[in-house]
């Protein structure tokens, strides 16, 4: 695309070299994200690649738009879902209700229900209450219990607010059995952003106890989710995807030997990351003291939650690139004074960056439309322009 063109001819491919620096009225209607779904494409042939033999189950929550979801299926992709909205949008993106796995591991109960209904058979639990939900709810149905992990090495920690313990777990899948449902197995998440691929090992192991536990009971389980967790391009290094498929098949090898579980993995940022990218504008720049404050269209409640804390730190472009630059605060758009970007650590941009220059936050397509707050100050939902 061209700067100038309007949002419903952009198109996710421009290059730095491409951009040209508009004036004020020529600004296309910006924010919005860009998404280019043969890298969706790529990106699953590349985790599929790296994980020989585990299914890939894309996490409907990083991006759920009908035009990724079928691009996931045209690929042979799985599903991951969380709701019974994201289980239609699967199935009328042309995937099966047994290619899906529903992974909240606490749930309304009339969620379980409709989702049953709609012919989802495996939900992930991590507590005897959420047993007792799914045996009244969905009567039959098979059960994967989330293990607790200390999501060190990652940028976004999911540590605290899901699972459980390995001798909690043992008991959960026996109970399940006892309510007549199906102890399929294990479930873990190592945290989003994951860049140590040695995160996994400590999680299979434990897995790998449970399933030892509780086959001495006579159970049979089947089934080990690694959960997500593998990185986008964000700034600072990531190991290849070949890294985290050799650690997760030695690990898998050393814990469970000949008795290795039918394996899947439930990747979303991998798989639609860098698939995307943020288009904002700048709406303004300030001296405040000793900082210089860039303001831009899209903020924390427009589609960038996830630099709450600053997490995740975006790689970022602009129209203005090429000449000096120095470090500013960058900050969306609502009064909200949570609606700071980077300020701890500022970014470095363009000392003449000016009102109507464009800012490009890369590998930004997981995480954002789906998170933007609609109505919040008057601002809309970040609009998605696919490739």
């Amino acid at each position: 695309m061209t700067i100038t063109e309007p949002a419903a001819a952009a198109v996710a491919t421009t290059s730095p070299e491409a951009m040209s620096r508009p004036t004020v009225m020529a600004l296309p209607s910006t924010p919005f994200l860009e998404v280019e779904t043969s890298v969706v494409t790529d990106r699953l042939g590349e985790l599929a690649a790296a994980l020989p033999g585990i299914a890939i189950h894309y996490a409907v929550k990083a991006n759920p738009h009908p035009q990724v979801l079928a691009a996931v299926v045209a690929a042979g992709g799985n599903f991951d879902v969380a709701s019974p909205t994201e289980v239609r949008a699967c199935l009328a993106a042309g995937a099966a209700p047994d290619d899906l796995v529903y992974s909240n591991p606490v749930k309304r109960r009339d969620h379980v229900a409709e989702s049953a209904a709609l012919g989802v058979r495996i939900f992930v639990v991590d507590s005897p209450a959420e047993v007792r939900k799914v045996a009244e709810a969905a009567p039959g149905a098979a059960v994967l219990c989330r293990l607790v992990t200390s999501g060190d090495g990652s940028d976004w920690p999911l540590s605290r607010k899901y699972g459980c313990s390995v001798g909690q777990a043992v008991d959960i899948l026996r109970l399940a059995v006892a309510l007549g449902l199906d102890a399929a197995g294990v479930s873990f998440h190592v945290g989003s952003q994951q860049r140590d691929p040695n995160a996994w090992r400590s999680p299979i192991a434990a897995a790998a106890t449970v399933f030892e536990a509780v086959r001495a009971d006579g159970l049979s389980p089947w089934l080990l989710d690694l959960g997500g967790g593998f990185p986008a391009r964000h700034e600072g290094d990531i190991p290849p995807l070949a890294a985290y498929g050799a650690v997760i098949e030695d690990q898998l090898r050393q814990s469970f030997g000949e008795h290795r579980p039918r394996t899947i993995a439930e990747p979303g940022r991998a798989v639609v990351g860098d698939a995307g990218a943020l288009v904002t504008s700048v709406v303004g720049v300030v001296e405040r003291g000793d900082n210089r404050w860039v303001y831009l269209d899209a903020g924390v409640f427009t589609g960038l939650v996830e630099t709450l804390d600053e997490a995740i730190r975006y790689r970022i472009e602009t129209s203005a690139d090429g000449g000096p630059t120095g470090p500013c605060v960058l900050a969306g758009p609502t009064c909200d004074s949570a609606d700071v970007l980077y300020q701890v650590t500022p970014v470095h941009l363009p000392l003449d960056l000016a009102e109507g220059d464009i800012v490009r936050l890369e590998s930004a397509g997981a995480y954002t439309s789906c998170y933007s707050t609609v109505g919040f100050n008057g601002f809309d939902p970040l609009p998605v322009v696919v490739g």
